[in-house]
């Protein structure tokens, strides 16, 4: 396998409908959600091969997670655990402020371990990609995604980190350390200016970012676009203009747009460029995961050079 290999929680996901507080809404629609899946969801969208890792319990809601995963054509490496499998209640309070609330302590993907990490499965992989939120989660979460990543680094995989800080998860003084030494393993960062600023001292994020040693940069920074420092070459792509309907998993499209195109062998700019793109394709459509395009669709928002 050379497509990408990622590892995380998946959970089941109740949206409520409607806008307002949570005890007048008329109804939920029942997902699925997590970083690291909705990743690799967007990498199969776009044609490329993707495999999530992670535990999943006894649960109706963990059977849904798997089967969506696999309907969306990413390979499902479920590791059974007999707790629960986590699930989150997102509702949208008013039309500027989403509110989520979790129900992960203690459950399968929280449990997590190195020894779920099978070796040849990194060593398969073209990309391995793993977020801030998984170590957050416990510590033998914590441990698992640095011996997925020093087992990539051995085998000579790159290497991806989502910074993806949840301050829900743990503060700003315990993740920073952490979030600092998962950075320094990477070849590919991802991170807005307020994370970078968790644990780089500089003005510039791009550069701060560089200095801790990978290749690859890329601040992605909302409606302003991104700005990325790719093998020494700085790059700066605008935002497409769109009508927003939910902003929720836009940033783990954006992810995918740019690893399906490094996978698929494209240059910097283009990478970029299907990153911005798949970004803004899923801030129209609701849902974390639901609305993320393939290749036909990314053209629909004029970027009609992007599909190939």
């Amino acid at each position: 396998m050379t497509g990408l290999l990622t590892l995380g929680e998946s959970m089941g996901i109740f949206v409520a409908d409607g806008i307002g507080p949570l005890d007048r809404a008329r109804g939920f629609t029942l997902g699925v959600a997590g970083a690291e899946s909705n990743v690799a969801i967007g990498v199969a969208r776009l044609g490329g091969d993707a495999t999530w890792l992670g535990r999943l319990g006894p649960d109706a809601t963990g059977a849904l997670v798997a089967a969506r995963l696999r309907a969306a054509g990413v390979r499902v490496l479920a590791v059974p655990d007999e707790a629960h499998t986590g699930l989150m209640i997102r509702y949208q309070r008013s039309s500027e402020f989403i509110q989520a609330d979790y129900h992960r302590a203690g459950s399968a993907g929280s449990r997590l371990a190195p020894a779920d990490v099978p070796a040849a499965e990194i060593a398969a992989a073209g990309i391995v990609h793993v977020t801030g939120i998984t170590p957050a989660l416990s510590d033998s979460c914590r441990a698992a995604v640095f011996h997925a990543v020093d087992q990539a680094r051995a085998a000579g995989v790159a290497v991806s980190v989502d910074v993806n800080y949840r301050g829900k998860l743990w503060s700003p003084p315990v993740a920073a350390p952490v979030l600092r030494e998962l950075v320094s393993r990477a070849d590919v960062v991802f991170a807005s200016p307020e994370e970078a600023a968790l644990f780089v001292d500089s003005d510039d994020p791009v550069d701060g970012l560089a200095k801790l040693g990978p290749a690859e940069v890329i601040v992605k920074d909302g409606a302003r676009g991104c700005v990325a420092l790719i093998d020494g070459v700085r790059h700066e792509i605008p935002a497409l203009t769109v009508t927003a309907v939910d902003t929720v998993g836009a940033g783990d499209a954006f992810v995918a747009g740019y690893l399906a195109d490094r996978l698929a062998g494209a240059g910097a700019e283009q990478r970029l460029r299907t990153a911005i793109a798949a970004g803004a394709f899923a801030v129209t459509v609701p849902g974390d995961c639901d609305g993320l395009p393939d290749r036909s669709e990314l053209g629909a928002l004029g970027g009609g050079d992007i599909v190939r």
